[in-house]
């Protein structure tokens, strides 16, 4: 038996959206995230991608943007366990976690190229 409360499912899809909204909000970097992806999946949808290309495109995306929330969830947890104080150790766990990001942007920045190369050549 656990102490804390049954959410129930629906409760469970509005927390995360909660969630969503809340890293959108507070984190300029996963807005420029969300919008490069827009601009990436249109012009994906204008150059006819397959569905095979569109779905390693759409997880090269997710991977960004999850390491970006990951990040952020770390971030906000260290901050709030700290309390804001300087530690060696908080700052190394925040620069591996936005290494995590920086990362899976490079690699999502390959597969693009790889993917876009082949028809804009």
């Amino acid at each position: 038996m656990t102490k804390f409360k049954s959410q129930g499912f629906g409760n469970t899809f509005k927390n995360a959206r909660k969630g969503f909204k809340l890293v959108l909000k507070s984190e300029m970097n996963i807005r420029v995230h969300v919008v490069i992806a827009f601009f990436v999946l249109v012009l994906a949808y204008i150059l006819k991608f397959s569905a095979l290309e569109f779905c390693a495109l759409l997880f090269a995306i997710a991977i960004v943007i999850v390491s970006e929330m990951l990040n952020t969830a770390i971030e906000f947890a260290l901050d709030s366990i700290y309390h804001n104080r300087y530690s060696k150790m908080v700052g190394m766990a925040k620069d591996i976690s936005a290494g995590a990001v920086m990362f899976a942007s490079f690699v999502s920045v390959l597969v693009g190229l790889i993917l876009f190369g082949r028809h804009l050549i």
